[in-house]
């Protein structure tokens, strides 16, 4: 088994990026959060990290390369020994003009459209086509002689969202908001397909998932906020990354980020939070309304940053934490991961691995 890591949509109008640095090798072992690639387009830059422990595998780029969003950088197996599908892209087959621009197509899937005169520029664009791809279009349409184009091509702005409760209620308005995501639909296990969220449609459970791959869609947002388990959030995230979904950064129009904040992949800012400058967002974190980050915070992966809770300067957060309404934390404190700070909590002081601040209490008491 092995986990698909994409390239993330940074910048809605840029579909593609520019591989700034790649600190990893195939073969190489990697922890879940370690750093994988630093990306940039010409408005920002953006890490991506590993959502799960593996052995680097198929690494397809290098340092100073494009990286189209959608594309597979690598893969994390859980071994090893683990091998690539046996599928090679095309590689100066043909002269660049004898193929549509943004095409990837394996040499078969190629043979394939060649003998049955299909219009290559009526393959969807962004994921590798296969054979098997070409023949299962040629099946739905056996009397035409090319292909026509897929119901639901490739599309850079589609987004789905998992999760239907409040969260997810949130989440659609702000993705409205930006005005440049499509939202695709709702996907929560709890929910009969066929029902409407804010508008939009409930999908189906995670089974979902795979055929809204095949549709062209790659992208997600991850609306389970994991305020009473936060590995369900983790696991939420391991579900999309392992069904092709990548998770971009999210940020309400009402909210300010600092031009030199870094926000991983998956983040989530809302309306009228503030993330100061050179402060960093790990992977699946989420700054609700009203939340202030101060300058110089380094926040590790899937925190959960709740309403009015004011973070000052130099503060270190673990992985996994949650930090309830209204709280405070003083200058340059470091909280250890899988902690709980409860609401209107006061922090004045270190808190270790897995501590739990009582809700509208002082910290050490």
């Amino acid at each position: 088994m092995a986990t698909p890591v994409l390239i993330p949509l940074i910048n809605p109008n840029e579909p593609e990026a520019v591989v700034a640095a790649l600190p990893i090798r195939n073969g190489q072992v990697v922890s879940t959060g370690d750093l994988l690639c630093t990306l940039e387009t010409t408005k920002s830059a953006s890490d991506i990290s590993a959502q799960c422990d593996g052995y680097v595998t198929g690494l397809r780029l290098a340092p100073g390369q494009s990286a189209r969003a959608g594309e597979i950088l690598c893969y994390l197996a859980e071994t090893p020994d683990w091998e690539l599908p046996a599928e090679p892209v095309v590689q100066q087959l043909e002269s660049e003009s004898s193929l549509p621009e943004g095409l990837r197509i394996t040499r078969p899937a190629l043979a394939l459209a060649r003998q049955r005169s299909v219009d290559l520029t009526s393959l969807p664009f962004g994921p590798l086509v296969t054979e098997s791809m070409v023949k299962a279009a040629l099946e739905q349409s056996p009397r035409e002689t090319g292909l026509s184009l897929p119901e639901s091509p490739f599309d850079p702005t589609a987004i789905i969202v998992y999760g239907g409760g409040g969260h997810g209620k949130s989440l659609i308005d702000l993705l409205r908001s930006l005005g440049v995501y499509r939202v695709a639909g709702v996907v929560d296990d709890g929910l009969e397909p066929g029902g409407l969220i804010l508008g939009v449609p409930v999908l189906g459970g995670k089974d979902a998932l795979p055929g809204l791959n095949g549709r062209g869609i790659r992208l997600a947002v991850n609306a389970v906020g994991g305020v009473g388990n936060m590995s369900i959030r983790i696991q939420i995230f391991r579900l999309l990354g392992e069904a092709g979904f990548a998770c971009p950064a999210v940020v309400h129009p009402t909210a300010f980020v600092e031009a030199s904040a870094t926000l991983s992949p998956g983040v989530q800012v809302f309306p009228h939070a503030y993330v100061g400058s050179e402060a960093h967002l790990g992977f699946g974190s989420i700054v609700n309304t009203g939340a202030i980050v101060s300058h110089d915070c380094r926040i590790g992966d899937y925190v959960n940053i709740s309403p009015g809770a004011m973070l000052a300067g130099e503060v270190q957060v673990g992985s996994g934490t949650l930090i309830g309404m209204g709280v405070t934390v003083n200058l340059a404190v470091k909280i250890g991961p899988a902690c709980r700070l409860g609401n209107g909590a006061t922090v004045k002081n270190d808190v270790p691995q897995g501590g739990i601040v009582r809700a509208g209490t002082v910290w050490p008491s």
